[in-house]
């Protein structure tokens, strides 16, 4: 199973979500290899945000040395599985999808445990610490959801 998330900046979401997901491939003895991407390259080549990291850290994940990529359409057929943080991020990947298979691939994330609500991710980049927080237990409850799906 390979799996990416998405978000818009790559330093925020997506980096706390690929932590999370590694951690729970691990602990459930699943193969596969989780990474992720931003719609946007603002932050490439940068490391995820220090709140992002000090949040993962508390969790018990290291997630600091993750580097900041943009989505490319080559991750269309790396990849099994793209889920991403919101509607404006689903719609940057949709546009650069080739085909249905590569439509069908991306999908809201906390739909994993909300389904069919398509709820997004709040973006806590500009928010306070508190919003790290509750960004952590939404993609900790999805990537839950997720693992009961494949195992």
């Amino acid at each position: 199973m390979k799996v990416l998330m998405v978000c818009l900046g790559n330093i925020c979401r997506s980096p706390l979500a690929e932590g999370i997901l590694k951690e729970k491939f691990v602990k459930n003895n699943i193969s596969g290899i989780v990474d992720s991407a931003g719609t946007a390259a603002y932050h490439a080549g940068e490391n995820p945000d220090p709140r992002s990291i000090d949040i993962a850290k508390r969790h018990g994940l290291d997630i600091s040395r993750q580097i900041a990529r943009q989505f490319t359409v080559e991750d269309f057929d790396k990849f099994d599985k793209i889920f991403v943080m919101d509607e404006a991020n689903y719609e940057n990947v949709i546009k650069l999808a080739r085909n249905k298979d590569d439509i069908q691939k991306v999908e809201l994330f906390l739909n994993q445990a909300f389904p069919k609500q398509n709820l997004p991710v709040p973006d806590p980049y500009y928010g306070g610490n508190d919003g790290f927080e509750n960004v952590y237990q939404l993609l900790n409850k999805a990537c839950d959801a997720f693992i009961e799906k494949i195992q």
